[in-house]
């Protein structure tokens, strides 16, 4: 059982049965690496056998990280806090196999080994394919990975499907955070960062007792500010900048010597004028050349003010914006209870998103209002109780899900779009009233419940064979409407065919259902007691959806209602690995291997109509991804530490053969209506990819005061990705490299100093590459962040 006498630093069993691995000390800094599959009841613990392993109880009782045959990459907070990782989009720069794209907030996915989400504009009416939790939580929203990590004590991303114990939303993994648990020990942190582009950044918390050994609190905050990186012309505002605060308490009540309970609440809110994406060129495609970006332009005398992204202007003549607020309370009840001990995890979470997007990109008012704020609310329960025994381990546990959503949405067409958008052969084509004021007014609703029993079991069979096989069933209903009503520049609802074209009214209501079995097993063998060898087969599913964006329109213009659904995945996934250390384990080689099939893999894809702007949902029959990683640290002596983690990916379409076609194959008479892309490249997956990095340390002393002088690196590479759902020569991104150094001074006393640059060599990058609609071929990109470099002063009391 774990040690509640320590409960300031480890009281709290791991989110959700997640595995807390932690794998090579960096002079202060942890980085983890270690393959797996499945997560079982765990905690951490610092405490170093005499050959200085660090030790965890992953499976009920204390054993060392290698001997643990689970996948999963692991930072402590002094890995967070070394290498600037503030948010999942920085994460992915020192964890390979873990993709994050966003044009926004609520269009932002988290892929784990290029899997997860579909590539393109959120459909409210699925589910992602990677679980995050914070604090045991389940966190619906993938918004809620775009804010900045609040008093975390450690990140944990799980490489591969986790359906048996983390659920149907893990299909490709997932990212476990905890913040640091209220502690009997009074203790505080503070840290301001300041750097270029206005750069600041604010951190706190403070914990302590309220009742000796009985009741404690902790209280933590943070703030980021920065200038935007792209300058808009037409308004004079630097956009695409950080605005966020973040707030979170935690109360902790010790019943009983057996009882913990955990209250928890928090609060976080962006605003930032966000999110521009910009010219990046332009590609032939199938329209007539006076329907293409350059003929349109020109005949509205029309320029952007650079053809060179990394110039960063835009002329942008929408407001932008990109208010989102998250927040919610939690229960958590631990209670040692026979052999074991059940867990409680009760919470309610709450999602407001109030946005205001350029949907044409340009400075034309081609769209004038492109707006879906959206409201959501949802509850959890879990109840879970894991044991040991002499030779069987388990866990096991029920879920509960209900999630409710309203969005409210309009598009808006300006006095360019009849030009822009209509055919020249029509007559109302040079006529801007057609279009001018054309507008949609959506009502969305969605409900979504989802109720689990689960279990997992680890098998002795002798002192160095383990057998753990796992499953869940899962039983999922979802109900949701669809409202357009649309209306001329006038306000009447009498449309022709032009108009309806362009913003069709809409109204229709799906619905899903389906039971659901996950399972996987596990096979774990101790070569000898440096290398552990270990299998893994895992079934999984993601649920099913409904289509919530609008559906795609048939010859007359109708909505084409046996699109309103899409089946689950179907996951087939097949992993080896071997976990080695050697050089008196002063260094660790972990390698693995994975074969990752799924069939009805859920895509987003377009119609051919000019004025659709969003994507809606379809199954692709198979797709497959397939590679190999390595994760390497070694500490040689006790002033070097060095890291590297690297991936190879290969990825495709196996069939899809009803696919849209890329934007060189659309947009005329004669294009077709789909495209066979089987055998193609998945979007946002490159071939290659690895982090490495290091840091060396040396006693100092600092105006009188011992303490350390080091220096630090950590750099990055990603090999070329398509940025588009059918692969375009137009969207592929180009690979990069990038790379980040620190240099400071820390003393044991807890005091920090030290300065920082982030792409240190201003490498120009893409971070994603989209078409904009009609096939005009306009292609946007959102550059990467330049050179930024700052300081930052940390204290520990």
């Amino acid at each position: 059982m774990f040690d509640r006498g320590n409960a300031g630093t480890n009281g709290a069993i791991s989110g959700r049965s997640v595995l807390l691995t932690v794998l090579a000390c960096m002079a202060g800094t942890t980085f983890a690496a270690a393959p797996a599959h499945a997560a079982v009841e765990a905690e951490a613990t610092e405490a170093e056998a005499g050959n200085g392993d660090i030790l965890v109880t992953a499976r009920r009782r204390e054993e060392a990280v290698q001997d643990v045959p689970l996948a999963i990459s692991v930072l402590d907070s002094r890995a967070i806090e070394a290498t600037g990782t503030f948010n999942v989009a920085k994460l992915t720069q020192i964890q390979p196999s873990l993709q994050f794209y966003s044009t926004n907030p609520r269009n932002s996915a988290a892929n784990i080994r290029g899997l997860g989400a579909p590539f393109g504009l959120t459909n409210d009416g699925i589910e992602q394919g990677v679980g995050i939790y914070v604090d045991q939580v389940y966190y619906s929203r993938i918004a809620s990975a775009t804010f900045d990590f609040i008093d975390v004590d450690r990140i944990e991303v799980l490489r591969g499907p986790q359906g048996t114990l983390y659920g149907k939303n893990t299909t490709a993994g997932a990212i476990n955070i905890t913040t640091r648990a209220p502690s009997f020990s009074p203790e505080g942190r503070a840290e301001i960062s300041i750097g270029n582009l206005g750069f600041v950044q604010a951190k706190a918390s403070l914990s302590g007792p309220l009742v000796e050994d009985r009741l404690a609190l902790r209280l933590a905050g943070s703030a980021t500010r920065r200038r935007g990186t792209i300058f808009n012309v037409a308004t004079g505002n630097h956009v695409n900048e950080q605005d966020n605060l973040g707030l979170r308490g935690q109360l902790l009540f010790r019943a009983t010597d057996s009882l913990d309970l955990t209250l928890a609440g928090d609060f976080n809110r962006q605003n930032p004028e966000c999110c521009a994406q910009i010219y990046v060129h332009t590609g032939a495609t199938q329209r007539p050349l006076s329907r293409q970006f350059a003929a349109l332009a020109a005949a509205f005398g029309y320029a952007p003010p650079s053809t060179n992204a990394f110039d960063r202007l835009t002329d942008l003549d929408v407001d932008l914006r990109a208010k989102q607020e998250i927040g919610g309370v939690s229960l958590r009840a631990e209670w040692d209870l026979g052999p074991g001990t059940l867990t409680s995890v009760s919470a309610w979470r709450f999602w407001d998103w109030d946005p205001s997007n350029d949907r044409d990109f340009t400075g034309l008012p081609i769209t004038t209002v492109s707006a879906n704020p959206s409201s959501q609310r949802q509850w959890t329960q879990e109840f879970r109780y894991a044991a040991t025994g002499e030779h069987i381990d388990y866990v096991a546990g029920l879920f509960a899900f209900h999630q409710t959503l309203h969005t409210s949405g309009a598009q808006e067409q300006g006095v360019a779009a009849s030009r822009w958008l209509l055919n020249p052969t029509s007559a109302n084509a040079h006529n801007p009233a057609v279009l001018n004021g054309l507008r949609s007014e959506n009502d969305i609703d969605f409900k979504n419940t989802s109720l689990a029993a689960f279990g997992q079991l680890i098998w002795h069979v002798t002192d160095r064979l383990r057998v753990q096989p796992g499953f869940r069933v899962n039983y999922d209903r979802k109900t949701g409407s669809y409202v357009a009503t649309v209306t001329t520049g006038s306000g009447s609802t009498t449309l022709n065919n032009d108009q309806r074209g362009v913003l069709a009214p809409q109204s229709y209501r799906s619905r899903f259902s389906d039971w659901n079995l996950s399972g996987d097993l596990t096979l774990s063998y101790d070569v000898s007691d440096d290398v552990l060898a270990y299998a893994t087969y895992a079934r999984s599913f993601k649920s099913g959806g409904i289509n919530l964006s609008g559906l795609p329109l048939d010859a007359g213009s109708n909505p084409i209602l046996s699109a309103g659904s899409v089946k689950p995945e179907k996951v087939n996934h097949y992993e080896i690995g071997l976990k080695t250390q050697f050089f008196d384990r002063r260094a660790t080689l972990n390698l693995s291997g994975f074969w990752t099939e799924i069939n009805d893999y859920q895509a987003t894809v377009t119609n051919g109509q000019l004025g659709v702007l969003r994507g809606y949902l379809a199954n692709a029959d198979k797709v497959r991804v397939r590679g190999i990683e390595a994760d390497f640290a070694a500490r040689p002596t006790d002033r070097i530490n060095v890291y590297f983690n690297g991936a190879f990916t290969d990825h495709e379409y196996v069939k899809f053969t009803d696919a849209p076609c890329p934007p060189e194959l659309a947009g005329g008479s004669a294009s077709p209506a789909n495209c066979d892309i089987s055998g193609q490249w998945l979007p946002g997956i490159s071939r290659w990819a690895f982090s490495y990095g290091g840091e060396y340390a040396l006693p100092a002393k600092l105006l009188g005061v011992d303490g350390k002088a080091y220096a630090g690196v950590d750099g990055s590479y990603r090999s070329r990705f398509s940025s588009n759902p059918s692969r375009s020569a137009y969207t592929n991104v180009g690979g990069y490299a990038l790379a980040n150094f620190r240099i400071g001074f820390r003393t044991e006393g807890g005091w920090d100093l030290f300065g920082w640059v982030r792409n240190a060599f201003d490498r120009n990058y893409y971070e994603l590459l989209a078409t904009q609609s009609g096939n005009t071929g306009l292609i946007v990109g959102q550059p990467g962040d330049p050179r930024t470099y700052g300081a930052t002063l940390r204290a520990t009391f």
